[in-house]
């Protein structure tokens, strides 16, 4: 039974064939290479974005869709994750899409399910279709043509469980990547970093991914205001000026802390276009998975 549970569940080869597909796919048009198939969907951590991609692009493949409501489930209430496990799998759904608080939830539910598991997002750990669209909406921008090209990942990046699968997944496509965040924000990594966001850096990338302050993941307040952040790191005009680049964001956008509102609605920001691809990337992720297994 194969699941995604991290981008490293998929090879090189694998994910170009979910790209060829995603584009197919981006027609928005149904199709029912699912039909007659049950999807369940167990969200212990909130989502908006995520969810209803997952759950737009079951639909749009045929799949019927089962939201599970975790404020009334018996895990709400002492039910182990085993036991919560056994459940699901006795529903005898054909995909489950689970997004937890903790990491390691998604591979300890996998290790009892009889369908595949893909994550939805897990503590700090991983975000692997966040990251396969995020790298679709590269590869679609520059045509395929994505080696050697330059990223920074401006923000939060320790606590960023969409950092951490981008990080696994642009390397391994060779995509140069810098890591830009303040102290506090920075991983242990062998990556090149900056604790400045300049000019420079900027003259030098073709892409810049902005990540969202995790302040619910934070154990301490590290910023006495967000604003404090916004001067040092927010991205806006008179930083990357008429720069030829792209900006991406995992969402929600904390405007004039990650992004200003300016550069939201600049042709530059592909933010939007993520949202898209990335139902797209799950209608393949789904149809692989529940038809491959």
């Amino acid at each position: 039974m194969r699941h995604l549970i991290t981008t490293k569940d998929f090879n090189n080869d694998e994910i170009i064939e979910l790209f060829k597909e995603a584009k197919e796919f981006l027609d928005e048009k149904p199709k029912d290479f699912l039909k007659e198939k049950s999807i369940t969907t167990i969200f212990f951590e909130n989502s908006t974005r995520t969810l209803s991609s997952f759950e737009s692009a079951a639909r749009r493949l045929g799949a019927r869709v089962l939201r599970l409501d975790v404020s009334r489930s018996s895990s709400s209430k002492g039910e182990t994750l085993y036991d919560t496990a056994a459940n699901l799998d006795a529903m005898n759904p054909n995909a489950i899409i689970v997004r937890h608080a903790n990491s390691g939830v998604p591979q300890i539910l996998a290790s009892h399910m009889h369908c595949p598991v893909i994550n939805g997002g897990d503590g700090k750990h991983a975000h692997p279709t966040q990251a396969l669209l995020d790298l679709f909406t590269i590869y679609e921008h520059f045509q395929g043509n994505i080696e050697n090209k330059r990223v920074l990942i401006v923000g939060d990046i320790k606590n960023s469980r969409v950092a951490s699968s981008n990080i696994e997944l642009l390397s391994r496509f060779g995509i140069k990547i810098t890591l830009v965040a303040p102290p506090h924000f920075m991983p242990n990594s062998s990556l090149p970093k900056s604790y400045h966001l300049n000019e420079e850096l900027i003259e030098s990338t073709d892409i810049i991914m902005s990540l969202r302050t995790q302040v619910e993941r934070h154990e301490k307040i590290v910023y006495a205001s967000l604003k404090d952040y916004a001067n040092d790191f927010c991205i806006n005009p008179k930083l990357i000026k008429d720069k030829k680049l792209i900006l991406l964001h995992p969402g929600p956008v904390n405007r004039n802390i990650d992004i200003s509102d300016e550069l939201m609605k600049d042709q530059r920001a592909l933010i939007l276009k993520q949202v898209k691809n990335g139902v797209a990337i799950r209608m393949a992720v789904l149809k692989k998975l529940i038809l491959e297994n």
